[in-house]
């Protein structure tokens, strides 16, 4: 029998990251940074990959990462979705570095693991494990066309780019044009790469990497809604235990009552699914099933406990200054990333030989 509890040294994981986001990212900062032109935290960044060395956890010790598993990677995750935190951890450290280790791209992969560079995988953020991706044509070596809905391209330093030839090429973000498309998730905004006559370098191919980058993502995706889930919940509690109303705490109304513990045990739910997709994936056993488990469940739960929040915080949950917002519209993002709640049931249902009714 697995055991998903968290371990002594996955709990100070916790604690460490969460007291360095503590202090270097409230949410006043994020909703500023959301509102400029620079919407990627590269010092919280530098903190999490070079001070703490959180971008190799995936990348074994001999290839200059740190050797963990994507358990510890999903505490991380955890921790980055309770606070919004607007880093490419997830694009970068799972996606792209999972890319790279079923390719031969050493040297990249140290360099990723490191925090010297940031990866993204030039596939639209809301492709399933397995699903369709589009691909540019290579012409003499280089690169051409057009591929949309990149997430933290605009923060990258390389990205990997599937070609129609089956391969998967590393090209220099200096080499592409990347133009910023509207996100309703400001905290991890998508944009537009462009290639006309990119320089490439082919690192592997590009159908097994991307099914293997896409897994994990969507598999570590739900720890992250879990982190989002637990800030609305433990947020909300808070405030209804000091909101009056008749001269009594309003959280001690019977209806509300009700509502936040149906909202408690889904989030609970949540975490047995996300811790589960977590282990499957560290130790290879049924990951496809635990992964779209997970999925299937996730993104309703983060969304409703996004949606409660905003609703049980009255007026002040409406407007821009109280961050509800940042975790509705992120919950909402991540919704659809790496396929959706129904395209991860259908998966669900496929896996485990289940006809549709």
């Amino acid at each position: 029998m697995t055991d998903l509890l968290y371990s002594e040294e996955e709990e100070a994981l916790r604690a460490a990251v969460r007291d360095l986001l503590t202090d270097h990212c409230d949410a006043a900062g994020v909703i500023a940074r959301t509102e400029s032109d620079a919407p990627h935290d590269r010092s919280l960044w530098k903190s999490l990959a070079d001070g703490m060395g959180l971008a190799g956890l995936l990348v074994p010790e001999a290839q200059g990462g740190q050797g963990a598993t994507h358990r510890e990677t999903a505490v991380v995750l955890e921790e980055l979705g309770r606070a919004v935190a607007p880093v490419p951890y997830l694009t970068s450290a799972v996606v792209a570095t999972e890319a790279l280790l079923a390719c031969e791209a050493g040297e990249l992969l140290a360099d990723l693991a490191s925090g010297r560079r940031i990866g993204a995988l030039a596939v639209a953020l809301n492709v399933a494990p397995g699903g369709a991706f589009k691909t540019v044509r290579l012409e003499d070596g280089t690169l051409h066309g057009e591929l949309t809905g990149i997430a933290d391209a605009a923060a990258a330093d390389v990205l990997l780019v599937p070609a129609e030839d089956g391969g998967l090429y590393a090209v220099d973000a200096d080499a592409v044009t990347i133009t910023p498309q509207v996100s309703l998730d400001l905290t991890r905004p998508l944009a537009t790469v462009t290639l006309d006559g990119a320089s490439a370098r082919r690192i592997g191919d590009a159908e097994p990497a991307l099914r293997r980058a896409l897994r994990a993502g969507a598999g570590l995706l739900a720890s992250e809604q879990l982190g989002l889930a637990e800030w609305s919940l433990t947020e909300t509690v808070r405030y209804l235990k000091d909101r009056k109303q008749f001269n009594r705490p309003v959280g001690g109304f019977q209806a509300l009552k009700h509502r936040l513990a149906q909202l408690w045990l889904e989030v609970v739910n949540l975490r047995a699914a996300a811790r589960n997709a977590a282990d499957a994936l560290a130790t290879g056993e049924d990951a496809d099933v635990a992964v779209a488990v997970a999925q299937a469940y996730a993104a309703s739960v983060a969304v409703r406990a996004a949606e409660e929040a905003v609703q049980l915080h009255g007026g002040i949950g409406m407007t821009w200054e109280h961050p509800a917002h940042l975790y509705l519209k992120r919950s909402k993002a991540d919704s659809i990333a790496y396929g959706t709640a129904g395209a991860h049931r259908e998966a669900v249902a496929e896996l485990v030989a289940l006809q549709a009714p």
